[in-house]
């Protein structure tokens, strides 16, 4: 049987709820030090981050109360990772994964292994996942673009990469190191990367705006296009 592996943040959840979340927690943290309810903590922290990014919520949330340190960023830093994260699938990622519920499903995920091992415990999948891939549990080299985990995959399943699809939402490394290999992919057109237009070798063999798109035919048309360069 083929196997279906996904792609966590922004592909299953949507990756902003997450960072909201973490931001509530580092506001509970921040309140009472700050003498500044949390929720206007909260609501500033979403605001920075939508105008300047999350590279410096934190220093400029702590310059605006007049308590920055290196220390007290780093204890932000440390609350927004540790936090108990609350999250819930999209809703089409709960209709994909019930329908696909008797197929082989693994998640493959790259970022700091401890917050996406968080991540997915919050996550309550419809469907058992027969492994989770955090790559960062490999080494930061096995991140994505490198096929290492995907190949443990295969030999898990005892299936060639032919055999195996891909679902992901960032152009940039979900897709270039594995096509080569024989992997079929497929990605879905949402968060962050939803806009950004790829080449041959970054892009996948199909995109999609809704995991309702999968269906089993629509994957045995894909499984049978021929390895290699996207169609």
């Amino acid at each position: 049987m083929p196997v279906l592996v996904f792609d966590l943040d922004d592909t299953l959840y949507p990756e902003l709820s997450y960072v909201h979340s973490g931001f509530r927690a580092v506001a509970a943290f921040l309140s009472p030090l700050l003498g500044v309810p949390a929720d206007t903590l909260t609501a500033g922290m979403i605001a920075e981050e939508a105008l300047q990014g999350r590279g410096q919520v934190f220093d400029n949330v702590l310059r605006q109360n007049g308590r920055w340190s290196k220390q007290l960023v780093a204890a932000c830093l440390r609350a927004y990772r540790q936090h108990q994260p609350a999250l819930a699938l999209y809703p089409d990622s709960e209709r994909c994964l019930v329908r696909f519920a008797s197929w082989p499903l693994y998640l493959v995920t790259d970022g700091h292994k401890e917050v996406q091992a968080r991540k997915v415990a919050a996550l309550h999948f419809p469907a058992p996942m027969r492994h989770s891939y955090l790559t960062n549990r490999y080494g930061r080299h096995r991140a994505k673009p490198d096929p290492h985990v995907f190949g443990l995959i295969c030999r898990r399943e005892r299936v060639e990469p032919r055999e195996v699809i891909y679902v992901g939402d960032n152009p940039r490394k979900d897709f270039v190191g594995i096509k080569p290999l024989g992997f079929k992919t497929v990605r879905i057109l949402r968060g962050n990367y939803a806009h950004l237009e790829a080449d041959a070798a970054h892009e996948a063999h199909c995109r999609i705006h809704s995991l309702d798109e999968l269906t089993e035919e629509f994957l045995a048309g894909l499984l049978s296009q021929p390895s290699g360069p996207s169609s």
